[in-house]
């Protein structure tokens, strides 16, 4: 009698989770020599997210150690202890600011997996009497997803 063969089977599962992910990196942006008046945007932001995540960017305040400093009104840092007020802005007319509320003065995008960029555009207001010598700020861009 010839001999049968017998089979069995058995169900495997195969899952994985794809966590949202974003990453974002920053290009300074450098005023040059200030003479009255300076508009300048070619500080950029690049940001990398998994591909349909939701992002916001917002850039803070300043590190700067002016206490007046806000969003709105940022101020660099000069020698003995003189500041320079300065405005970051959203678009290239410079009517939109660049703050940290979300909804409200920030940047939202949807990333693709791929690098997107979004560019800063500064403004040093005309006529501002400053002592004479370095300016700085460290700017925190931050972005939520």
């Amino acid at each position: 009698m010839p001999a049968l063969a017998a089979t069995s089977t058995s169900s495997l599962t195969v899952s994985v989770t794809v966590p949202a992910t974003c990453h974002i990196t920053a290009t300074a942006l450098a005023f040059g020599i200030y003479t009255g008046t300076v508009d300048l945007d070619p500080a950029t932001l690049t940001i990398t997210c998994s591909n349909t995540t939701a992002y916001t960017v917002a850039l803070n305040a300043g590190l700067g150690a002016n206490p007046a400093a806000t969003v709105s009104t940022r101020h660099m840092n000069g020698p003995a202890a003189s500041g320079l007020p300065y405005a970051l802005f959203r678009d290239a007319s410079r009517t939109l600011n660049w703050g940290q509320t979300i909804g409200v003065d920030t940047v939202a995008g949807r990333g693709n997996g791929s690098p997107q960029t979004l560019t800063v555009y500064g403004r040093i207001a005309a006529g501002q009497l400053v002592t004479p010598g370095s300016y700085s700020d460290t700017i925190i861009a931050t972005i939520t997803y």
